[in-house]
């Protein structure tokens, strides 16, 4: 009976391998019948073209020589990437005069890929040193912005001297804006539209509400800046919100009029002190338009189309600083979001065709490679990084190659790399077709070692005419049915006609195979789209897009979102399935694992980010590795207090000379996280030595009174019991005359008893 159960164990594991192995092979289950609808089932497949060939032509090119398949004959997947421009990277930018500088390399690839198979190609970026910087400074004119329009009337002499250390090549420019002057958003009832501030609390004289003007188009004498914003007087408007959007387009859009230099880093710094219109928020007016993202500057410089249109696009590669409400610190922050900006290399996709996927591979200059990731920080000027850039296509274009184009670029760079793409189909062997070969009876086209037929012809050589197969007609079904299935023949979707399967059309998908037994319809579903959106159906299987896997291709394989803000994966507390955190240690939350109020490291990886940011110490002492690894925002503040809720958890630990810090981690019901750090550790006291030598003193003095006051009372106590005892017995006593001293003779006598006379000796 143990013999039995053995062999029937081994058995079964047999099978299952047998079965393993023939599902693995995709190539083999496609049941395709072209060179061209092979190789795209998989870029591991292989297509045989020799004339003679019994197996399945369309399986591993492993595989198919060992069916005997000669090598020349095997036609495979390819795609060729080819190089057509690559300078070298420049160092600095002044280095060559009248030479451009060069930050990107390649600058021109050209690639032809076939579908499933992807291009592999490296970029590289440099940041040069002494790079030209185009700095616009964008203002809300609004009437709270009093103070800081004074604040920045010398604003221009002292920028340029702070970036003549960054850069030799400096331009500055002006632009105000305030808002729609239009109803609801101006005031334009009553008074005329150019005193906006009649009736306000001090009636001073305002400049008529306006959508955006370019006041000083950029320029290196910074002089006219200066000039410029002394002559500026406020406007109004009177809804909360600005028109600060349309602002920013119309600098961006007005190349010429601003005066951008292509080879030049553009700096916009945009001051407000409130929120800004979002789309749509122009019905308020009429307006219905979307914005065309074009330049409607006229000519006194002047956004003409503020009320005809909206703003609706963002712009990317920005930073955001906090302004005092003087703007008394705008030249360190200017100075310090430039450095964000370019201490940041961020690629961007332009053009890029729906049937192409492109995807990123980073290597930063710490030398760690990021899949999935275009953007590395921390980047310093000389710094060079490298991106592989992967291109696939999973679409077949009808008919020649089709040539698309599209462009990479580092954000806020103005080096670009031109790629083109050609999208090839099919196998070379195509190329050599006969139509009406002897091989097919002359009723097909030869095509890969093997027949075409012509329609109403069928077989594997075009001999059988299917007109001539009718009712009563006996018809040899043996070639229509798989002998070791249980489907019916052509699987019921088919007819059989001259031992050979004529597969019938549905309205829902493509019927095919040999025995019919193939649709695109019939795969998994993930969110109720077809192997999830990322991936095509081939006979009852998802052939996954690049980076994609799962029965249903709804799995992704990057493993960048995963990473937690201090780059651990899943923070160390869980793994990384399909692109999401799975949390394994108890009580941990979070979309990176990052909440875990109970794990005893919850408040110790805060305690890194603590000490860098607020003293510049620990291990993140380095600002890279802390503005990279700390992203929280930490609060000083004068003291910490107890939590009052549970989502707010206190930390403490140990610092230098027995102090103690304390800080604050908070979570909203949204996840967003807020901390609050004592601004200085709590440390004991030194002692007060005037205090301490007037205690012992102090002391001193107190015990000696006290002893001495204590011998006192004793004494007297002492004094006082001897006394009445004195008096006591005074009053006991009674006196006889012949013992009264008073009453004896003066002579008393005496007699020695040890005295005698020598005569009696």
């Amino acid at each position: 009976m143990n013999h039995q159960h053995v062999c029937i164990s081994i058995v079964a594991a047999i099978v299952i391998i047998g079965v393993k192995q023939v599902f693995a092979n995709r190539c083999l289950l496609s049941n395709v019948f072209s060179c061209r609808e092979c190789l795209l089932v998989h870029h591991d497949c292989a297509w045989c073209g020799q004339k003679e060939f019994e197996k399945s032509r369309c399986d591993m090119q492993t595989m198919l020589i060992q069916h005997g398949c000669k090598p020349e004959a095997v036609e495979t997947s390819k795609s060729i990437v080819r190089i057509d421009k690559d300078e070298k990277l420049s160092s600095k930018s002044s280095a060559s005069v009248g030479e451009p500088f060069v930050q990107l390399s390649p600058q021109e690839v050209f690639a032809t890929i076939m579908p499933g198979v992807a291009a592999k190609f490296k970029v590289k970026v440099r940041q040069v040193e002494d790079y030209p910087v185009d700095v616009y400074y964008l203002m809300d004119l609004s009437r709270s912005m009093h103070k800081n329009l004074h604040a920045i009337q010398q604003l221009g002499t002292k920028l340029a001297q702070e970036m003549t250390i960054l850069t030799s090549n400096f331009r500055l420019g002006f632009g105000t804006f305030v808002d729609k002057p239009i109803s609801p958003f101006s005031y334009v009832y009553d008074k005329p539209s150019d005193e906006p501030c009649a009736g306000s609390e001090n009636n001073r004289k305002c400049t008529p509400t306006f959508g955006f003007k370019n006041v000083l188009s950029l320029t290196d004498k910074v002089d006219n800046f200066n000039e410029q914003v002394q002559l500026q007087s406020l406007s109004r408007n009177r809804d909360s919100p600005e028109g600060g959007p349309d602002a920013i387009l119309q600098v961006s859009v007005c190349t010429e009029k601003i005066g951008w230099r292509k080879d030049a880093s553009h700096l916009l710094v945009f001051a407000t002190d409130a929120d800004s219109h979002f789309a749509l928020d122009g019905r308020l007016a009429g307006l219905l338009k979307p914005n065309d993202g074009q330049c409607h500057l006229n000519s006194q410089n002047l956004y003409d189309g503020t009320n005809k249109q909206k703003y609706a696009d963002m712009i990317p590669g920005s930073a955001v600083g906090i302004l005092n409400s003087d703007s008394t610190n705008i030249l360190q922050l200017i100075i310090k979001l430039y450095k964000s900006i370019r201490s940041k290399v961020e690629l961007e996709v332009r053009n890029q065709p729906e049937d192409l996927s492109v995807t990123f591979t980073a290597t930063c200059q710490d030398g760690e490679v990021r899949p999935g990731e275009r953007k590395c920080t921390d980047v310093t000027i000389g710094d060079t990084v490298s991106f592989e850039v992967t291109v696939e296509s999973h679409t077949c274009p009808i008919g020649p190659p089709v040539e698309r184009t599209l462009q990479l670029t580092p954000i806020g760079f103005h080096d670009t790399l031109n790629l083109r793409v050609k999208l090839a189909c099919g196998c070379p062997c195509e190329k050599d077709a006969l139509n009406n070969s002897v091989h097919c009876n002359k009723h097909g086209t030869f095509e890969c070692g093997m027949c075409h037929c012509h329609q109403g012809w069928l077989g594997e050589t075009c001999r059988c005419n299917g007109s001539d197969v009718g009712p009563g007609v006996q018809v040899d079904q043996s070639g229509c049915f798989d002998p070791g299935s249980w489907q019916p023949v052509c699987s019921a979707r088919g007819e059989c006609i001259c031992g050979t399967c004529v597969c019938h059309s549905s309205p829902y998908g493509l019927i095919s195979g040999k025995y019919c037994e193939c649709d695109d319809v019939s795969c998994a579903r993930h969110s109720d789209l077809l192997c999830g959106g990322h991936g095509n159906c081939h006979c009852g299987m998802c052939r996954c897009h690049n980076g994609w896997t799962g029965d249903a291709c709804n799995c992704t394989m990057q493993t960048y979102t995963c990473e937690s803000p201090d780059g651990r994966m899943c923070s160390d507390r869980g793994q990384c399935v399909c692109g999401q955190c799975e949390c394994t240690s108890p009580g941990s939350s979070g979309k990176t694992c990052e909440r875990c109020p109970t794990c005893s490291d919850f408040c110790m990886a805060r305690r890194d980010c603590v000490e860098c940011q607020l003293f510049h110490t620990g291990r993140f002492s380095n600002q890279s590795l802390c503005s990279r690894y700390c992203k929280d925002r930490i609060q000083p503040v004068d003291s910490i207090e107890e939590p009052a809720t549970d989502m707010v958890h206190m930390c403490a630990y140990k610092y230098e000379n027995g102090c103690v810090m304390r800080f604050t981690y908070k979570e909203d019901a949204f996840g967003s996280a807020t901390m609050a750090a004592l601004k200085e550790p709590e440390c004991p006291e030194g002692p007060n030595i005037l205090l301490v030598v007037l205690s012992v003193v102090g002391g001193i003095l107190l015990i000696g009174l006290a002893l001495l006051l204590i011998w006192k009372i004793l004494v007297c106590t002492h004094d006082r019991r001897e006394y009445a005892n004195f008096t006591e017995e005074c009053s006991r006593a009674h006196w006889e005359s012949s013992l009264n001293p008073l009453y004896k003779q003066n002579v008393s006598t005496f007699k020695n008893v040890n005295y005698m006379p020598r005569s009696e000796e």
